[in-house]
């Protein structure tokens, strides 16, 4: 408990170090995505932008999905630090509510001293944070940012601290340029791809570069089966 009351005090001192959000290269926004099952409309997804006060950025991704007997709410949120283009992780949160059983996890990220504490079950673990480590969400907003920053890259690789504390590996490989008809409308996207071989899951994702290399399509395939698919809306930018 001592350890976490250091930890909570040094993560308050930092909060004034924060770089200044004017500085950041995307435009606050909150985009809806129609998601399929199949083929079949079962909800919709909300990924939201937004500059909080104290200079950190929250990102979140909010689904609202119900299918047959299958009903589900998650929100997912990751609240970062920019420096230059390279995000630094802050805290996460995730709550699953519906069918099946209901899921919340809550994390705090200190990259300074290497730590980061399971809020829900108040353990810590020894973190290296050297090489821009993500969470779950995060890494889709640093994909985005490094596009801006380098946009033409064969590849993506990111480690990703996961729910449990565990470190993983996400990589996507360039897979070339399509035209896609969304709701939204008719958007030219550079296609990538990451493949989990032992869980035999596929997962396709596209970025716009005329919207800023926003993600507008998300595919992805698992046992050869279409799980779901998340196309883009509506964008609505934050003046």
């Amino acid at each position: 408990m001592v350890k976490l009351v250091a930890l909570l005090t040094s993560l308050a001192v930092s909060l004034t170090a924060i770089a200044n959000p004017s500085q950041l290269p995307i435009t606050p926004y909150k985009a809806t995505f129609n998601i399929l099952h199949k083929g079949d409309p079962v909800g919709k997804g909300y990924r939201e932008l937004t500059l909080l006060d104290d200079g950190r950025i929250e990102y979140s991704y909010y689904t609202d999905l119900k299918w047959m007997i299958f009903s589900q709410k998650r929100k997912e949120t990751s609240y970062v630090k920019l420096h230059n283009y390279q995000l630094e992780l802050n805290e996460y949160t995730f709550e699953r509510s519906g069918t099946g059983k209901d899921k919340t996890y809550r994390w705090q990220f200190f990259p300074n001293q290497n730590k980061a504490l399971n809020l829900v079950k108040k353990t810590e673990f020894d973190i290296d944070f050297s090489e821009g480590l993500q969470d779950k969400l995060s890494y889709h907003l640093q994909q985005r940012l490094s596009f801006l920053e380098q946009p033409e890259q064969s590849s993506f690789n990111y480690d990703v601290i996961t729910t449990s504390g565990k470190i993983k590996n996400y990589r996507y490989e360039y897979v070339g340029v399509e035209e896609l008809m969304l709701p939204y409308g008719l958007i030219k996207a550079l296609k990538y791809k990451r493949e989990v071989a032992d869980k035999e899951r596929v997962t396709y994702a596209w970025f716009a570069p005329e919207l800023d290399y926003l993600m507008v399509r998300l595919y992805q395939i698992k046992d050869g089966v279409d799980q779901f698919e998340a196309q883009l809306d509506k964008l609505d930018l934050k003046q």
